[in-house]
Order: structure tokens, then sequence, then C-alpha cells
């Protein structure tokens, strides 16, 4: 007997920390009252990344290689594709040409500017001959550093054939293949940086109930998981609001995937009673209360089953008022 008094004693405590209004009568009572509850509304989420980048190409030509396919890792400046342009090589070519033609005149230059220098110093030569012959020489090595400089502009287009992951992430899509013919600018691959949320698109009429920070209930597939309302957008969208939903064990094999979420959106009072209190006898559900003339039973509506820090709780609809005390089992 003294077990049994501690056992109620102990669920009525539980009821008293888990915030339901009931205060308790006897040891095996309690007296309901309203309590106060979250209110959920129920939509989809997607499973997105924070940031899609496209990775682009920065030459037109012909696609020569392509390292990387939908769903693997990147990091920022990793090289996932190559383009090749033939253009760009016949153009080093004629340019090598130029540079060796530069270079044998800038040996002719010279030569005739030595063989001046003697002869000035015969006295056969004039120094204004002097004089242009060292212009020519400069000339001459000033056409060789253009077309050096030419040249580094065609190896820095080559390198640029290079196509690099501008952001840490996953790759989404690839829309080109390998053999594939390209224009400068044009999307290799899609990578999905920043992180991946839960992206919400929300009634705008939820929007006065919607605070960053708030707890976010998730059960779709199995998952059972609470997240956090990370970031509400400004902007309004086809009569929606858009939110992202930070995740802990958040599944992303697969983006776009759609995700149940429950979002808070207001509050609501209920009488909850614990589920242990309620009997079921012919699909009816019974629940004891004690009257002036003794204890009955009421015939109820049972709602929605909730847990409060361990306490089963069962929300009545209809049969119970406040004030009524239930008899715990």
């Amino acid at each position: 007997m003294a077990r049994t008094l501690t056992s109620m004693v102990a669920l009525a405590a539980a009821f008293a920390v888990a915030g339901v209004s009931a205060a308790p009568v006897s040891a095996g009572s309690l007296n309901l009252a309203p309590t106060t509850i979250t209110e959920f509304k129920a939509v989809y989420g997607r499973v997105e990344a924070r940031d899609t980048v496209p990775a682009r190409a920065r030459i037109g030509g012909v696609v020569v290689e392509m390292l990387v396919s939908e769903g693997d890792p990147v990091t920022a400046g990793q090289k996932i594709a190559k383009v090749h342009d033939d253009k760009i090589d016949f153009q080093i070519a004629a340019t090598d040409a130029k540079l060796r033609a530069g270079q044998s005149q800038l040996e002719t230059a010279q030569a005739e500017l030595d063989r001046a220098q003697k002869l000035l110093e015969r006295g056969v030569t004039t120094v204004q001959r002097l004089d242009q012959l060292r212009t020519e020489v400069d000339v001459a090595r000033n056409q060789i550093a253009a077309i050096e400089a030419e040249r580094s502009v065609l190896q820095q287009q080559t390198a640029e054939g290079n196509v690099l992951a501008p952001v840490d992430g996953k790759v989404i899509t690839v829309p080109v293949t390998r053999g594939a013919v390209i224009m400068a600018g044009e999307s290799v691959a899609t990578i999905g940086g920043g992180g991946f949320y839960l992206r919400l698109a929300i009634p705008e009429r939820h929007a006065s109930s919607l605070k960053e920070g708030a707890e976010i209930q998730i059960s779709s597939e199995g998952l059972h998981e609470s997240g956090r309302l990370a970031k509400i957008y400004p902007q309004i969208e086809n009569g929606r609001i858009v939110a992202d939903v930070e995740v802990d064990a958040l599944d992303t094999d697969f983006v776009d995937a759609r995700v149940l979420v429950e979002v808070p959106v207001g509050e609501r009072t209920a009488l909850l009673v614990p589920s242990a209190a309620i009997t079921t006898r012919s699909g009816i559900d019974f629940v004891k209360v004690e009257t002036a003339a003794g204890e009955v039973e009421r015939a109820v509506v049972v709602g929605k089953s909730m847990t409060r820090n361990g306490a089963d709780l069962v929300e009545i609809l209809t049969g119970l008022a406040p004030g009524d005390t239930v008899v715990l089992p």
C-alpha cells in the first residue's frame, strides 16, 4: 500500500514538472485545469544547399576531361574538368615563330652595333650612326618582350581551360559530358555548398507566429529529430514564407528530397490527462472522475497523444471540463 501511494505521488509530481495544470486532490486523483500547448502545422521541407554555385568554363572549347559526377564531394579550387581549344595551340606556335624571328633580328642588330663601335674607335663611322644602331637594338628587344607577353596571355588561356570548383560542397548536377563543345561562361557543374538545410515554404498567414531559433519537429520515414528555425527570409513568394531549418542528423544523400516537418504556428489551451487514466471498452474511451455521488466513469473523445518530460499525456476533446477530478489508476 505504501509503494502504491508513493507511485501516485511521483506521478502527480511528474505532471507538475511536465507543465500540466492539474492540482492533486488526493494521492490518486488530479484536478483538471486548462493547459497551454503549442500548435504545430505539418508542412513539407526540401533538403537544399545554402549556396548553389555553378562551376563555369572560362574559355570555349571541347571538354576533354570530366573528373567528377553527381554526388561527389569537392573542395574549393579542385580541378573538376578541362576544356581545350585547338586554336590556342596554333596561336602559341605562331607566337613562337615570331619570337624566333625577333631574336634573330636582335642578334643582327647587336652585331651591327658592336661593329659600329669598333669603327667609331677608328674614326670610320659617326656617332649618329651608332645611336641609330642602339635604337634598333632597343626596338628589337622591346618587340621580343611584347611577343613574350603575348605568349604568356595564350599560356594563361590554356591554364584557364581547367574548370575549378568555386566552393567546398557536393556536386549536384553535371549538365555536360566529355567531348561536348561549350562556350566561355557555360556551366560545367553545379556545386552545393555552405551546408545543407531543410528549406520550408510556409503560408504567409503564419508569418507572425514564426520566430528564429524556434524548435522544429521532423517526422518522416522513421526519422524523428528536432531542428532549429535558423533563418526566415523577408521576401514572400507566391503567398508563402521561405525559411531554413538546421538539423544535426539531416540525410543529405538526396538533394531536394521532401521531409515532413511540424512547425510551431501558435498556442492553444487543452485538457490533458495521463494515458493510464483512460480505459477503452467496446471502442469507447472512459475516464473515471470523482463526483459528489462517488466515482463515475465518463465517456470521452480523445485527441492527440504527447510526451512531456517523460509523462505520457492524452488530450481530451469532449467529456471532461476544467475542475473535474480525475481518478488515477
